[in-house]
């Protein structure tokens, strides 16, 4: 049996004579949690819109568990959890009234309706809430009942847009830890702007630009491919050697800039980014050693998501 939950074949969507995405192909597996990303624009909620059964390709193919999304629509949906940007709550709603109406609303009831809403409280830690009016919830457990009402009929793929817009840092550490954990048991689609919760929390990114994918990729591997490393050098400050560490570093062959950053007290750091791409950390050991410098850190560190981001969308 297949371990693809979604695979995407030449898909392609025209609204009139504009292509929002244009011969789109991935594929995602079992476990799965994926980052998509894009500037505005880009094609992101096309894809979900389509992934979702909300609109239909002009061409190409999608299938969600081995179902097509444009020929048989019912059934790709019952293997989809889907939390749109804007939360679908009633807010007069208490929370267990809510999750009952989605229970209802998924064709669970009885004692199944009651296991599965149990579970989803469980999941998204709202037990402490589900006796409270929605609206007088947090943004953040506002964001957890929205999950809870995605997660009730046990999807296989749970399809998240901007999770984490607009909350307060705390609010979005709880939410990105609910995230994960489900992650553990059935593939996430997580769209987003905030870089460094891809980073952090998604095995894979899917980068869009100008309906077209431009990088499919971990993020650790996105990081390592793309641009120039950059090497940080940690020294001790013990006053017994007066040189300048960055003269000695500026002699390495390969090295581009050395630039002083902000380190602790008694210790010297300076980042280092060579001319190519070339492992600079053996150099850099040397030069610390003949300069008569005592080395206590040094480590190796690709371009960040932002950065790749940008190189990849805009073409820097």
């Amino acid at each position: 049996m297949s371990d693809l939950v979604i695979e995407a074949k030449d898909l392609t969507k025209h609204y009139g004579d504009f292509v929002a995405i244009d011969k789109l192909n991935f594929a995602v597996r079992k476990g799965e949690i994926v980052g998509l990303l894009g500037p505005n624009g880009a094609g992101k909620t096309t894809t979900m819109k389509i992934l979702t059964c909300f609109t239909s390709p002009t061409d190409g193919t999608a299938q969600v568990n081995g179902f097509d999304v444009f020929d048989d629509p019912l059934a790709a949906r019952a293997g989809i959890g889907y939390l749109p940007e804007s939360t679908p709550l009633y807010t007069e709603m208490l929370v267990y009234e809510y999750l009952e109406f989605a229970a209802e609303m998924r064709g669970l009831k009885g004692d199944k309706a009651k296991q599965q809403m149990k579970r989803a409280v469980e999941q998204t830690s709202i037990g402490d809430v589900v006796a409270k009016e929605i609206r007088a919830l947090s943004k953040g457990y506002r964001q957890r009942v929205g999950l809870a009402q995605a997660l009730i009929h046990e999807p296989s793929l749970l399809i998240l847009d901007e999770p984490m817009s607009g909350l307060d840092p705390n609010q979005a550490i709880e939410v990105r830890d609910v995230i994960k954990e489900i992650g553990k048991e059935r593939t996430v689609i997580l769209s987003t702007h905030n870089l460094a919760e891809v980073q952090v929390t998604c095995d894979r990114v899917l980068i869009i630009a100008r309906g077209k994918i431009v990088a499919d990729d971990t993020p650790k591997a996105l990081s390592d491919r793309t641009g120039r490393a950059r090497f940080t050098v940690t020294l001790l400050d013990n006053g017994a050697n007066t040189a300048d560490p960055s003269a000695d570093l500026q002699k390495i062959e390969g090295a581009d800039t050395v630039r002083k950053i902000e380190s602790q007290s008694g210790e010297r750091s300076f980042e280092v980014v060579p001319k190519g791409d070339v492992d600079l950390r053996p150099a850099i050991f040397r030069a610390a050693v003949d300069g008569g410098h005592t080395l206590i850190g040094l480590t190796r560190e690709g371009n960040n998501l932002e950065e790749i981001f940008r190189q990849l969308t805009l073409g820097n």
